[in-house]
């Protein structure tokens, strides 16, 4: 049995499909990445896994309960960190937890010792006697896992556990969640390609609302097999830049890395490898020899990631609620 098992999830907001019949499954002791560009519907998903919302249709399942009919026994086993944490800045480290842990029932002979191993466990058993508003936001990120491990859950469900951090603080939640799944399963949103790559046993894709992709990082990145990455480096603005290659035979995503159309364009290109010379040609022929530079390079993960998400031709979700539409 599965630890999550999602089958066919709907979320509607008015008008507006944020989850389009979303399906998956997350095996017992993985680290599974849940990957999507802003307003895919990562969020949405993960409320309605933790009981935060309801859905408009579907079914799914968390540790064997179902979610709808049996939402007090999947939030027992779940340990749920929203993309906000949300703490109390005015309380110590050690009350708060111990607040937290009375709200999820644990034992009052227990309390004490489950603190005592989450603060060890997200490494921060210095800070237990400080004011959570005086701790730096890392800090308080750790504040935020300690909470979600004080009744000791089998599956760990985090939303952008690393939002608004800096890059040393990064490395360090991210070291911690390896060390979390070692005995828990743990998903984890997150539009961080490099994370996934490092942390992750598998991953699952969405854009639009809908599961684009899925599967361990090594399928996913062999389905970089043969293509190039090209980097333009253009006079011309990026509009136009992006225009003597789009619709170009071959070419399967642009990513406009421009930050200043005066200064000229820079362009992304994922293309066929055997198509590379086409490209070339067709930036010649429309923006003139010379007034261009490009540089073949190997693709990386997060190429095909762009692709499957915001590439060329991708369709919007179906039916009659139109494209998704939450805010992250």
């Amino acid at each position: 049995m599965a630890a999550i098992e999602v089958r066919d999830l709907v979320k509607d907001y008015g008008p507006r499909r944020a989850v389009d019949r979303v399906s998956f499954e997350v095996e017992k002791g993985q680290i599974v990445g849940f990957l999507g560009p802003n307003g895919a519907g990562k969020t949405t998903t993960l409320r309605i896994l933790t009981g935060f919302m309801p859905a408009t249709g579907g079914e799914a399942r968390v540790a064997g309960f179902d979610i709808f009919r049996e939402s007090m026994e999947v939030r027992r086993r779940i340990g749920y960190l929203p993309e906000n944490v949300p703490l109390y800045p005015e309380m110590r480290v050690a009350d708060y937890l111990w607040y937290r842990a009375g709200l999820k029932q644990v034992p009052f002979r227990e309390r004490a010792g489950r603190i005592r191993r989450a603060l060890d466990s997200v490494r921060i058993s210095d800070v237990a006697e400080r004011v959570i508003g005086h701790l730096s936001k890392g800090y308080r990120q750790r504040v935020g896992l300690a909470d979600v491990l004080t009744h000791d859950p089998e599956i760990l469900i985090l939303d952008e556990p690393t939002v608004g951090l800096d890059p040393n603080q990064v490395r360090e939640v991210r070291d911690l969640i390896k060390d979390l799944g070692r005995d828990r399963t743990v998903l984890f949103s997150t539009h961080i390609i490099p994370w996934v790559e490092e942390v992750c046993g598998r991953a699952i894709v969405i854009a639009r609302g809908r599961v684009v992709a899925e599967g361990t990082v090594e399928e996913l990145s062999g389905k970089l097999a043969g293509s190039t990455l090209l980097l333009v480096h253009a006079r011309a603005a990026a509009a136009d830049a992006t225009a003597a290659v789009r619709g170009v035979p071959g070419v399967r995503a642009i990513e406009n890395l421009s930050l200043d159309d005066a200064r000229g364009s820079s362009l992304r290109c994922l293309v066929d490898g055997d198509r590379v010379g086409e490209v070339e040609a067709a930036l010649a022929a429309r923006l003139g020899a010379g007034t261009f530079e490009a540089r073949r390079a190997p693709p990386r993960l997060e190429d095909w990631f762009h692709e499957v998400t915001r590439g060329l031709g991708g369709q919007e979700p179906g039916g009659p609620a139109g494209p998704a539409g939450e805010a992250a």
